[in-house]
């Protein structure tokens, strides 16, 4: 059933399907814990989840585990070289089989010993050959959807999802054109983030730079910004500056800039990935917004590079995104969430212009009304 907060109320200004007559998201969209309970179904157990990088789950009996909200599952490749997924429960008792990350030859439950295969279908029981109309096919493990995309390994809990690389075929093109060595990075280092604000006010500050003159004086000198610009897809936005930047801009130095084919490439992928890649050296980096209460987020930022010890470049580029970008953002987002708990603010208004530059915001308006469609609407 609809929750009343997403209808229409009083005092609210039209969100429209254009961006550049309609005004934001009424600011009960990041408060109200009614909305919040509301995305876990509609949005978050019914589209691709990041979970990992294939690096990760190189070799047989290596796993990975997730958490969407409530759902904990975990992913592990078989002798076969296949992945697969499943909910991270047993089928006896219900007790959480795996965690963490890590390798196994058999899947084991810690309460009753009870054991899986990778495959998901019971080895074993105990005493229960002993049991009357014991029948192990009737306990394998419930399956989720798994895929790898661009290196990135993806879960999705609804059976009937439609695959992301057919989702999203342009992002993969777009990605492998700035990173084309990218199926060969490997997961370098997690950086995690705890930030007390909506996840959506995160989404929100990444997809503008709008921002970026008055906040990331630092990123403004490293990246060209009047060739940057934002492209919204079907459930993706580009971000991206072609430019080439200064070697010594005041972000991280660069030691060669004559062979770079880009300044910066982002990416935003529904509902909650961002897809980073630096100039330089090949990488790419995976910054997830974990919704974690109304007015929490958990931020996870993963690095791959071409090897687990970056380069003295990219050090310095992990430690800028780290030490000085981040901790920006996460002010900023801070202050809105405080903010949109004002009694004296509920709606904005996009700034769109025409030529849709580098201060529009109509990629902010893209996300918020995949928000709002996927809530089923503002009546």
């Amino acid at each position: 059933m609809k929750t009343s907060a997403l209808n229409k109320q009083v005092g609210d200004s039209p969100f429209t399907a254009d961006a550049a007559e309609s005004f934001t998201m009424p600011a009960r969209f990041y408060t109200d814990d009614s909305i919040y309970d509301a995305e876990k179904e509609a949005i978050f157990y019914q589209n691709w989840w990041y979970a990992g990088h294939v690096s990760q789950l190189a070799e047989a009996g290596q796993y990975l585990t997730a958490t969407i909200h409530e759902q904990n599952v975990f992913i592990i490749r078989d002798k076969n070289n296949e992945l697969h997924a499943h909910y991270n429960v047993c089928q006896h008792r219900g007790h959480e089989l795996l965690s963490g990350q890590g390798r196994t030859n058999l899947i084991v439950c810690p309460y009753h010993a009870w054991s899986y295969n990778a495959d998901g279908s019971l080895q074993a029981a105990r005493n229960s050959q002993n049991v009357a109309g014991f029948n192990k096919c009737d306990f394998a493990l419930k399956s989720v959807g798994v895929e790898v995309f661009c290196g990135m390994v993806f879960v999705n809990l609804d059976p009937d999802a439609v695959p992301l690389k057919e989702q999203a075929a342009d992002l993969e093109k777009e990605i492998r054109d700035i990173c084309p060595s990218v199926d060969d990075l490997v997961f370098a280092q997690r950086d995690p983030y705890h930030v007390p604000c909506n996840w959506k006010v995160m989404v929100d500050n990444f997809l503008e730079c709008y921002h970026c003159h008055t906040a990331h004086k630092d990123f403004v000198d490293l990246v060209d910004m009047p060739s940057y610009r934002s492209k919204t897809g079907a459930i993706y936005s580009s971000h991206v500056s072609m430019g080439i930047p200064d070697a010594n801009n005041k972000a991280f130095k660069l030691e060669d800039t004559s062979d770079l084919e880009f300044g910066y490439a982002a990416w935003f992928l529904w509902p909650n990935l961002t897809i980073w890649a630096y100039p330089g050296e090949p990488n790419l980096s995976i910054l997830q917004m974990i919704p974690d209460g109304t007015d929490h987020t958990i931020e996870y930022q993963d690095w791959f590079l071409p090897s687990e010890t970056p380069s003295p470049q990219l050090k310095q580029a992990m430690d800028y995104q780290k030490d000085v970008l981040q901790p920006e953002d996460v002010g900023l987002c801070e202050s809105v969430q405080r903010g949109l708990m004002s009694k004296g603010y509920n709606q904005g208004r996009f700034m769109v212009d025409g030529n849709k530059s580098e201060l529009s915001e109509h990629a902010v308006h893209h996300f918020q009304k995949l928000v709002v469609d996927a809530l089923g609407g503002m009546e």
